[in-house]
């Protein structure tokens, strides 16, 4: 199943360029906002399976978050080795690095993003997972058990607040208006050619800059849920961002930042691509 977040209202996809209203076709059980079906994702799936209604034509302008007020949103840090070793520092061992994503930076898949005056933002390609079950301390191996779907992000970063002195602040330096993209739309499990291992890619301005695969993550998507399981309680709708491989702007020499009127393009296999347009 595909799953729009469509002028506000949820759509379950037929192909890219049509779907079905959920809150009329299933005459009010489900939505019309997308946020609220997650916390009966099992009861919505299964009515799903078998659901129709009449043809809605989709349009990108009109395509918003996938969760656009999550309980908790997350940020999953130095999660490909790649990556790792062009930003210098170590390997996480037995949890990842992890930060807050403020739920005021989340933005749909196709929207025009204001830079940080004096700042110096960054690209970081991502797979964002959604989840789809209440998880406590699960047990190891039932993390893709609580998997709602998987969607297509950026972790934007503004590297001069995220990375400041004496302490860092990667959750205030990667939540400024509109630095949470995601979408164009929620993809579940059972759809992707093999939900472990997505080919990602980054472009600017047409120029790919970073080019992995999911299944290189040295935390994989199950993992994070079960990790994070441990000490958080996960609610229905929260999302996690999981991750960049390499390729990102501030380790080069000289450094590669995003400038007023570039484009940033996103795409994942099996689930699609976002854009976002920079002033």
């Amino acid at each position: 199943m595909r799953l729009a977040n469509h002028d506000g209202r949820a759509v379950i996809l037929t192909d890219d360029t049509t779907g079905f209203d959920v809150a009329t076709a299933s005459e009010g059980r489900f939505g019309p906002g997308i946020q609220g079906i997650y916390d009966d994702w099992d009861a919505f799936t299964a009515w799903a399976a078998g659901a129709s209604g009449d043809s809605v034509s989709i349009e990108e302008a009109k395509l918003g978050p996938l969760t656009p007020r999550p309980f908790q949103s997350f940020g999953v840090g130095l999660n490909y080795a790649d990556h790792v070793a062009e930003s210098g520092m170590g390997t996480p061992d037995a949890l990842p690095p992890v930060f807050p994503k403020f739920q005021s930076s989340i933005a749909g898949p196709y929207e025009t993003v204001e830079l940080v005056p004096g700042g110096k933002t960054d690209w970081e390609a991502e797979l964002v997972i959604v989840v789809g079950r209440k998880a406590h301390k699960i047990a190891e191996g039932t993390g893709w058990d609580y998997v709602a779907g998987l969607t297509v992000g950026q972790d934007l970063s503004e590297r001069v607040t995220q990375l400041q002195p004496p302490s860092p602040q990667f959750g205030l330096g990667k939540s400024f208006p509109g630095y949470s993209p995601q979408g164009p739309w929620l993809v579940t499990p059972d759809e992707l050619p093999n939900r472990d291992d997505l080919v990602i890619t980054g472009e600017l301005d047409g120029e790919v800059v970073q080019s992995g695969h999911t299944g290189q993550m040295i935390f994989d998507v199950p993992s994070i849920i079960e990790k994070l399981s441990q000490i958080v309680v996960l609610q229905p709708g929260d999302v996690i961002y999981s991750g960049t491989p390499s390729g990102v702007g501030f380790t080069r020499e000289p450094e590669w930042l995003i400038q007023p009127g570039q484009t940033l393009t996103t795409t994942i296999e099996g689930i699609g691509t976002i854009r976002q347009t920079f002033v």
